[in-house]
């Protein structure tokens, strides 16, 4: 049965009638239709941007499709009806058209060093191996790879690029040429710079950044996915690397101390920038509003601005089309306007994915 839907309608600013026929929107009444939703905020399905369904809290891998399903339906029940997962150790390709999960958009295993990454997430390989292992897991997803940038090196005592700038470089080439797009984890100031340079699509972390990068990333259209949320427990990663790190400790409090200014900065510039709470492992799922928030009060994002990084606009930027006509039918619903009050975002009224109420 075909659903009505009525509300204003956002960005469009207007109250508009819409009818979900199957997984489609059209704005041609439909004879019939069941109302589902009439008034309220009507925001094409939120995003998270940066998630790992196939991580579990702790960091260890997923062990079977039930645990991933159960990760998605945690964002899913908070508004969240698309996710990139960028980086799953366990391959779960018969999640990308589930009916009650959200859309995916899905990278590989991370690409990462070897013995400097999280433990069991990445296929750690030497310099040699990474151009062929991003082809690889190019092929594992369904249109990105994830590129480890940049970890401690204990020889260093610090932060250190993954490995060397050519390396690095033909990382993204290579998924350039298997038709995928690369997002690259990166905290440095040096391995950040290197990625932009060698035209990354996507910088997820991003705290090294520098006024110069931003302004290059701008001119490029690279997006940061800033995952606030993340940065925050910056600070029991410097406790626990203290005794034997210490520069390395007080370089991530510098990093998280100093990062709503990079936001802010990139957010005047014009880089794009969309919601990513890095869920999995040490965050939980579903706190895409609470990066909202954050992204609102400490990095000085407009509410419309928020909701777009949120909403229609990573939906486009991710190849998942809004609430347009013959757009997806994913929605949610929120009773009172968000962009007086971001917080409203927190508590959707009403949410329908693929055409179907799930709330």
């Amino acid at each position: 049965m075909a659903l009505h839907v009525r509300g204003v309608l956002l960005p469009d600013d207007e109250v508009r009638d819409l009818w979900l026929v199957g997984d489609r929107v059209t704005f041609t009444p439909v004879s019939g239709a069941e109302t589902v939703v009439d008034g309220g905020f009507v925001l094409p399905g939120l995003v998270d941007a940066h998630c790992h369904i196939g991580i579990a809290r702790g960091g260890a891998p997923i062990t079977s499709l039930d645990q991933a399903r159960e990760l998605a339906h945690i964002d899913r029940d908070a508004g969240v009806l698309a996710i990139r997962d960028a980086g799953s150790p366990y391959p779960y390709p018969e999640l990308d058209e589930e009916p009650d999960l959200p859309r995916l958009a899905r990278a590989g295993r991370h690409v990462a060093p070897p013995k400097r990454y999280l433990r069991d997430i990445g296929v750690e390989v030497d310099a040699t191996e990474v151009a062929a292992t991003v082809a690889a897991q190019a092929r594992a997803g369904n249109g990105w790879v994830k590129l480890v940038g940049d970890w401690i090196d204990r020889g260093v005592g610090d932060l250190a690029p993954a490995w060397d700038a050519d390396t690095l470089t033909a990382a993204v080439q290579a998924a350039h040429a298997a038709g995928v797009r690369a997002a690259v984890h990166t905290f440095s100031e040096s391995a950040v710079e290197i990625m932009v340079r060698a035209g990354v699509d996507s910088v997820e972390h991003g705290t090294g950044l520098s006024l110069d990068l931003i302004d290059e990333m701008a001119r490029r259209g690279t997006a940061l996915i800033p995952t606030m949320i993340n940065i925050a427990t910056f600070g029991g990663i410097a406790e626990q690397a203290r005794g034997k790190f210490p520069g390395h400790a007080e370089h991530m409090l510098a990093l998280r101390d100093g990062f709503p200014e990079v936001v802010r900065a990139a957010y005047e510039a014009g880089v794009p920038i969309y919601v990513g709470t890095d869920a999995g492992g040490g965050i939980d799922h579903g706190l895409a509003a609470e990066e909202m928030l954050l992204l609102h009060e400490q990095a000085g994002m407009a509410p419309i601005d928020v909701l777009a990084a949120a909403s229609w606009g990573a939906r486009q930027w991710l190849g998942f089309p809004g609430l347009v006509e013959g757009g997806l039918a994913d929605l949610t619903v929120y009773p009172e306007d968000p962009r007086r009050d971001l917080r409203v975002v927190r508590a959707p009224s009403r949410t329908i994915l693929r055409g179907q109420v799930v709330r």
